[in-house]
């Protein structure tokens, strides 16, 4: 969905920007300082997040944790790669800050704004130049004896693994109550449409356009050939349950985890909160796909 933004000299779109940049990086440290000084010499006020502080320790912008940000920032911008913008996300979605993000990492899946780019296209988005895009996130709980023992949000993906073990693992899977299948296996991937193209691609998942609803279910070296990925409902709850004699390990985005004892249970849907990213002019997934996964080019205009 494309938006315009009113503009005036009283009132800029995004009047409160915050800056998120991953840690201990001198290239990042470089781009937050530029981003900065463009954002307050165009009028707006800059929230610098804390962690992100630390490598701008003379830059004279003001601090906020993920909670002050969330209640002043307007947008927040980061800087990194995908795993800088999903961690902010994770910890912005309740507050539903839309976020844009600058690629310093490696692939760039979510983060599609170029770093030689920067404030051109910063430059457009203020102009109210952009494409704000809502992604599905999961919520899982990891439930011990019927009692709540961790929680999470994730963007990407939830993962039941072996953890340290050098044996796979056994574990059922039902969704909204049904039983679907039991499995040995070193685990499962839950992902959703953004996940696919994450762990879950490397699994031989589908890739799943972002717009599409559903969570995918990936076996994990499962020890049958018969075992194959297949897709539910967003709206339903799946609920993998390990059997007595196995622990492993749930991940969520890759960014936290939990151990897990025999008997446990990982309940997973979609949660009530989104993510918003905003892309710049001309942005095109499948564009995105072709570049990122190398696929051939577009047939040139003769």
């Amino acid at each position: 969905m494309w938006f315009n933004c009113v503009m005036n000299n009283e009132s800029p779109a995004f009047g409160c920007v915050a800056l998120i940049g991953k840690y201990q990086s001198a290239e990042v440290a470089e781009s937050l300082r530029t981003l900065g000084q463009w954002l307050r010499a165009s009028g707006r006020q800059v929230l610098l997040e804390l962690g992100s502080s630390e490598v701008l320790p003379e830059a004279g912008f003001e601090v906020a944790d993920f909670d002050g940000i969330g209640q002043r920032a307007a947008l927040a911008i980061v800087v990194g790669g995908d795993g800088s913008l999903i961690s902010a996300a994770r910890k912005l979605a309740p507050h539903n800050v839309p976020l844009v993000g600058v690629n310093q990492g490696r692939l760039g899946f979510l983060t599609d704004v170029a770093r030689s780019s920067m404030l051109s296209a910063m430059g457009a988005l203020m102009q109210g130049q952009f494409r704000a895009e809502r992604r599905a996130l999961l919520q899982a709980r990891v439930l011990r004896d019927g009692a709540t023992l961790h929680t999470a949000l994730s963007l990407n993906d939830v993962v039941l693994s072996k953890g340290d073990l050098g044996r796979m693992i056994e574990f059922e899977v039902r969704v909204d109550d049904e039983f679907v299948y039991s499995q040995r296996s070193d685990g499962l991937i839950v992902a959703t449409p953004t996940g696919s193209t994450a762990y879950s691609l490397s699994a031989n998942g589908p890739i799943v356009h972002p717009s599409l609803g559903g969570m995918l279910v990936v076996p994990l070296c499962p020890h049958a050939l018969s075992s194959r990925p297949i897709a539910i409902s967003d709206n339903s709850v799946l609920n993998v349950r390990l059997f007595s004699r196995h622990d492993a390990r749930a991940h969520f985005d890759g960014q936290e985890h939990v151990n897990m004892l025999g008997d446990d249970c990982l309940c997973i849907e979609r949660s009530p909160y989104h993510v918003t990213l905003m892309h710049p002019p001309g942005y095109s997934y499948f564009a995105m796909l072709r570049e990122k996964l190398r696929w051939s080019e577009a047939p040139k205009e003769v």
